[in-house]
């Protein structure tokens, strides 16, 4: 031991200051380097923008890689989830977080041979309100319009074209089948759209461009500049981070440090954490020493020793003791040192310890009438408690080392952590007790299975698509805050979501989760999870990342757009996984045959958009590679800005109803002009 310690001393006084000086520097090369910005055509960029030869990639954000061409002195980049589609950027502005762009087909051809609507990835780009549409009509019967203008394409000879600005996408969803071979909706400047009154105004109103706000951490980056940082992004870990002249932080600099006192300061502290915890280590193998002895003596050979699970996830082959200086295993906490220490404190890691007794008669002694559900775990009783609290009491099978485990997890999680959308923990039996138990708060509206697909579903009332939306948006809202505290759910699913009878989201059952730590890109650890659920990356490699809760999360969002169940044997063999099946739908463009018709979607066209959309990111979830998926902060951004837009417009709806009722039918229920199968879809494939 004191060979070990002397050898470490050395180390960290001879290696660990060069290792730091290199590092400091090397961060202040990222730092300078993505300060510089890089000059693409006639266009000045930096972050959150980068190209193969002027800008790495982690001085910018996934998705805005631009190609500086030569044709027209102009850097290109693709808004859309399809690298294929290709627009010119024709003006930054960093203030506003805006770029204006323009559709490289239409830029010298109103004819264009790529007749598809302008498709967006509403993750990274959202429209202003500074643009407006301008509609082509292509290959049309006669006598189409009464005041529109008519053009002529070379390349296409059937039916007449015509163009308009500003038309109604209700007036659009009114055009009987088959008027028009093609109707191609291109966005414009408002300002400039007014004075299109031709077809050179209308060619020069393309080259004009439309305007978008980008979304790549705009907050986080404007703090980190403030701060004096650059902004940029760990492609490792897949999130954005600040270089600054002195270190990396996650959002701002703390402030120009003096290297040389840094790296002296590191080093000496270093040698003291050392010191103290050779001193830690050779105390608590003393004690348990000690210990053992002990409890060999008074106990006898038959004491049951309970392993624990450690903390790469196996189970631990070393004895369950009560020392209270013995801390387990990273993931889980010292309970106290015996059965009376712990039953007759009020409370344990902020919530109560109650009495098996207690919780037995608070459940009518566990009636089968008080069950709520059960899990593979545990089952669920309705209670209540001596103060009038309805709880719920979930009841482990057995006190076996992985149940154990599952109880301790649950409690340590739940404790520290508080959310509005996740349920909350009132409190335990102690791990002595008769039988392992927790209390929840009472959740009286089931679960999102329940209303999709189980006991609930069959109700004539159909769970609307505003509300699946709002418990979408919900839901990631809980993840997103358990990931940004280090903690992956692992077994995200439709029967772990509860629901308030407001239909407020209530995350619930933890025992699988695990605490991740803030310095690893992966935790290696059996595959555990529900089938269908399960991350196959996760379940190929035994590398459990945050991306694995985005691929359940995937998985829930296309429940919540088919109604369907995650798996069913009595499906094609094909589509026996609902993820399977949902990506592949998305892909072919035959979201008709996903989509739950008991939710109306088809006769309600703002409600088709926003589940188009909610399927878009329920692909980018879906992804078989980890690295394709967003992080949940990301998904969760796409939905507000999804459920956003669906508010504004059944906002525009109500104020437009308001100022004409002749209108009203046209407003009200309008079908989509066209099936996922013949239009060009802005769901597009990676």
């Amino acid at each position: 031991m004191k060979l070990s310690v002397l050898s470490s001393f050395f180390l960290i006084f001879t290696i660990f200051p060069l290792t730091l000086r290199k590092f400091i520097e090397g961060n202040e090369v990222r730092h300078d380097e993505c300060k510089r910005p890089f000059q693409c055509g006639n266009v000045s960029l930096s972050y959150p923008f980068y190209d193969d030869q002027n800008r790495p990639e982690y001085c910018g954000y996934p998705g805005f890689k631009v190609y500086c061409s030569d044709e027209y002195n102009m850097p290109e980049i693709s808004i859309s989830t399809s690298s294929s589609e290709r627009y010119y950027l024709l003006n930054v502005s960093l203030n506003s977080h805006t770029i204006s762009v323009a559709r490289e087909d239409y830029w010298d051809d109103y004819c264009s041979p790529n007749l598809s609507y302008t498709s967006l990835n509403f993750n990274l780009f959202n429209y202003t309100l500074a643009n407006e549409n301008v509609t082509l009509f292509y290959e049309c019967s006669a006598g189409f319009l009464a005041s529109e203008i008519q053009f002529s394409c070379a390349n296409i000879n059937n039916g007449s074209n015509y163009f308009m600005t500003d038309v109604l996408e209700s007036y659009l969803g009114n055009i009987p089948p088959g008027l028009c071979k093609n109707i191609i909706s291109v966005p414009v400047y408002q300002s400039v759209a007014a004075n299109i009154t031709d077809i050179l105004s209308l060619q020069a109103a393309f080259k004009s461009g439309f305007e978008l706000e980008w979304i790549a951490n705009n907050e986080l980056c404007d703090d980190c500049r403030a701060s004096g940082g650059e902004c940029g992004y760990n492609i490792s870990r897949s999130r954005f981070t600040c270089y600054c002249a002195d270190d990396i932080h996650d959002s701002r600099c703390d402030g120009k440090s003096n290297k040389t006192a840094i790296i002296i300061g590191v080093s000496v502290g270093g040698v003291l954490v050392l010191a103290v915890l050779a001193c830690c280590i050779i105390i608590i193998q003393r004690r348990r020493r000690s210990i053992s002895l002990a409890k060999s003596k008074d106990l006898g050979p038959n004491y049951p020793s309970i392993g624990l699970p450690s903390s790469n996830g196996y189970q631990s082959s070393q004895p369950y003791t009560t020392s209270p200086s013995t801390n387990l295993s990273p993931s889980f906490p010292s309970y106290p040192s015996s059965k009376s220490d712990f039953e007759n404190s009020a409370s344990y890691l902020g919530v109560k310890v109650f009495s098996y007794d207690e919780l037995e008669e608070a459940t009518e002694h566990f009636n089968e009438s008080q069950e709520l559900g059960d899990g593979g775990f545990g089952t669920v009783y309705y209670g209540k408690l001596h103060d009038g609290r309805l709880v719920a009491v979930k009841r482990l099978y057995e006190n076996s080392c992985r149940h154990m485990g599952q109880f301790m997890n649950e409690i340590h999680i739940l404790a520290r952590l508080r959310h509005k959308n996740l349920v909350t923990l009132h409190g335990c039996t102690s791990r002595r007790s008769r039988e392992l138990l927790l209390v929840y708060e009472y959740i009286p509206n089931g679960t999102v299975a329940d209303h999709l697909h189980g006991k609930l579903s069959q109700s004539p009332k159909v769970l609307p698509w505003s509300t699946r939306l709002s418990i979408a948006v919900e839901t990631a809202e809980a993840l997103s805050f358990l990931h940004e505290n280090d903690v992956i759910h692992r077994d995200v699913k439709t029967t772990n979501i509860l629901l308030e009878s407001t239909f407020q989201v209530k995350v619930a059952d933890f025992g699988l989760s695990r605490l991740f730590p803030n310095d690893v890109t992966h935790v290696s650890t059996a595959p555990q999870g529900t089938p269908g659920y399960v991350d196959p990356e996760y379940y190929q490699c035994y590398q459990l990342t945050e991306k694995s809760d985005v691929y359940s999360f995937g998985v829930v969002l296309a429940e919540l757009i088919s109604s369907k169940v995650a798996v069913d044997i009595t499906r094609h063999r094909h589509d026996i996984n609902l993820a399977n099946m949902a990506v592949d739908r998305i892909q072919k463009h035959a979201l008709d045959e996903l989509i739950d018709p008991k939710l109306g979607v088809e006769n309600d066209f703002l409600a088709y958009k926003m589940v188009k959309l909610v399927a878009e990111v329920a692909f980018q979830c879906l992804q078989q590679d980890k690295e394709a998926r967003p992080s949940m902060k990301e998904v969760l951004e796409s939905l507000k800005g999804i459920q956003k837009e669906m508010e504004n417009s059944q906002k525009q709806v109500v104020v437009d109803i308001h100022e004409s009722d002749d209108d009203i039918g046209l407003l009200k229920n309008v079908p989509p002009p066209f099936s996922p199968e013949t239009e060009s879809s802005n769901i597009s494939i990676r």
